[in-house]
């Protein structure tokens, strides 16, 4: 059997990479603040903060206060400078690769926001038990399928406060008729809060 068939692939949505380390730091600037972020290899973009995150930090509508949840965190990029900008926050992160995890709670401390976050290991909102959030926020991993996408939509309601919103970025030329559909009948309403480069931030409101 030739090496090729022998390699393994690993998607950043893999439960637990068994590729090499491969650290790098990613310096830049959100919402008018200064951050930085430990990455590696079998990560989601490991070189630079990829910019849907961007879009949907920079949009993002957060709470004034209460719960905040940053399903599918990656690295932490989301749920640290959702902590930054607002320090009343209680802030919780959870992602399936349990290296991105990992990564997480260093870049938490890199930042100094180990005061109101928690980073935890488990798909979707397993690792979350019975919490209910005033704010969920996701980056979708849109390579897992869209199934997984509409998964992480029709989940969130039950993690949701009444009241509370859900915030995705989505790429226009992939999800723009389909999941505003979806959030319509998840939510029974859905509004663009973002527009750029692309992207677009899409959320839904729990509603009685």
């Amino acid at each position: 059997m030739s090496k090729r068939r022998n390699k393994r692939v690993e998607h950043y949505f893999s439960g637990m990479p068994e590729s090499e380390d491969r650290f790098g730091l990613v310096h830049t600037r959100l919402r008018g603040r200064d951050f930085e972020f430990l990455t590696s290899s079998s990560v989601f973009s490991k070189r630079q903060v990829d910019l849907g995150t961007r879009v949907l930090v920079e949009a993002m509508v957060l709470p004034s206060g209460g719960c905040v949840f940053d399903v599918g965190c990656g690295y932490g990029v989301v749920g640290i400078v959702a902590a930054a900008l607002n320090p009343s926050l209680r802030v919780v992160m959870s992602d399936v690769n349990m290296r991105a995890v990992r990564l997480a709670r260093r870049n938490v401390e890199l930042n100094r926001v180990l005061r109101n976050v928690e980073v935890h290991f488990g798909s979707f909102y397993e690792p979350v038990g019975d919490l209910k959030f005033n704010c969920v926020l996701s980056n979708p991993p849109i390579s897992a399928g869209m199934d997984t996408v509409k998964a992480i939509i029709s989940g969130v309601k039950g993690v949701l406060e009444m009241g509370g919103s859900f915030q995705m970025v989505i790429r226009s030329k992939i999800g723009a008729k389909v999941l505003p559909e979806f959030f319509e009948k998840t939510f029974g309403n859905c509004s663009v809060v973002a527009r750029e480069s692309g992207y677009r931030v899409l959320m839904g409101m729990l509603v009685g």
